[in-house]
């Protein structure tokens, strides 16, 4: 199969019923995407697919043909940068395991929404465990990245 990832077409050996993210992070070795609950339940494995969220560990690669997906390793894009900048800025990470996931759909939410209230952002982030605690914080980053776009 042939998958487009981070802009380039990688010829995969997976199964067709293989979740993406063992694609991702076993056969072309892109290792920032975790995994977390196998269960598309906690976000840790979020990518974006048609620059959209998905739990990467729950989609099969037959799912994903065509479509363009990005990593963390490929963010590279305005917003992203934004996101990742206030991440590190409003001290986000601690343990960081969760971070990627949450980071991914943080830039999904900006590309989307420019001015996210409180509720945008519950709504948008909900699903994401950290077992930090650090949701305050990334609250603040999505604020902070928001105003940073504007």
């Amino acid at each position: 199969m042939k998958v487009n990832i981070n802009g380039t077409i990688h010829n995969v050996t997976s199964s067709e019923d293989t979740p993406l993210l063992w694609v991702i992070r076993d056969e072309l070795n892109l290792t920032g995407t975790k995994f977390g609950c196998g269960q598309a339940q906690c976000g840790a494995c979020t990518v974006h697919m048609d620059g959209n969220p998905v739990r990467s560990c729950a989609l099969p690669l037959k799912l994903v043909g065509e479509k363009e997906i990005v990593t963390i390793e490929g963010m590279k894009d305005k917003i992203s940068q934004a996101v990742q900048k206030a991440w590190v800025e409003n001290h986000v990470p601690q343990c960081g395991y969760c971070q990627i996931g949450n980071v991914m759909t943080a830039s999904a939410l900006l590309a989307e929404t420019k001015k996210p209230t409180d509720t945008d952002i519950d709504n948008a982030m909900g699903g994401h465990i950290c077992r930090c605690g650090t949701y305050q914080r990334i609250k603040a980053a999505i604020h902070q990245a928001a105003r940073e776009l504007a």
